[in-house]
């Protein structure tokens, strides 16, 4: 890989979600460095579309301390779950809503910089009306659920009320799509 190569890595914390690894490389002329990197489980998103909005979730992020409105989306935290099954389950949890069509749209590593994260982004249609279920998240009990015409979500991403990667990924991939 260009004449980089992975020496190792040792574990500096190790959350409930994530890793946190003093990582040491060696570079092309033989010089090593080190690097802190979050070792993350992965997520799945959808873009859920009811005719011609999508369905948005506006809930707390506390790593901002700010309400974002984003796409469903859900951590990779069932051993040897599908990745369509786990974006039916987060999406059933988040809106209440199944999706009759999950198509794959995109991969997306969001923070490359310091994380391995990778969202796999799927476009859901053909929803329908499934019960959510309880969750003792306090993000999730006070969230918001929206439809949002298609058709606003171009100036919202351009005006900086969406801001978050994977949901303007996932808009301008179904909007790119749909064209």
């Amino acid at each position: 890989m260009n004449g980089f190569r992975s020496l190792g890595e040792r574990t500096l914390h190790q959350g409930h979600i994530f890793r946190l690894v003093d990582a040491q490389f060696e570079a092309p002329d033989g010089s090593t460095f080190s690097r802190d990197v979050v070792r993350h489980p992965g997520a799945v998103a959808v873009v859920p579309v009811i005719d011609d909005h999508v369905v948005l979730v506006r809930q707390y992020r506390a790593a901002l301390d700010a309400v974002m409105l984003e796409i469903p989306a859900g951590l990779r935290d069932v051993e040897g779950e599908a990745l369509a099954e786990t974006a039916q389950r987060e999406l059933i949890e988040e809106t209440g809503m199944q999706a009759g069509s999950l198509v794959h749209l995109a991969d997306v590593h969001n923070s490359i910089g310091f994380c391995d994260e990778r969202i796999t982004i799927f476009i859901g249609r053909d929803l329908e009306p499934r019960e959510r279920p309880p969750t003792d998240s306090p993000e999730e009990q006070h969230m918001e659920i929206l439809q949002v015409p298609v058709h606003e979500l171009p100036g919202m991403i351009a005006s900086g009320e969406i801001t978050d990667a994977k949901t303007v990924v996932g808009v301008l991939g179904l909007l790119q799509l749909d064209s």
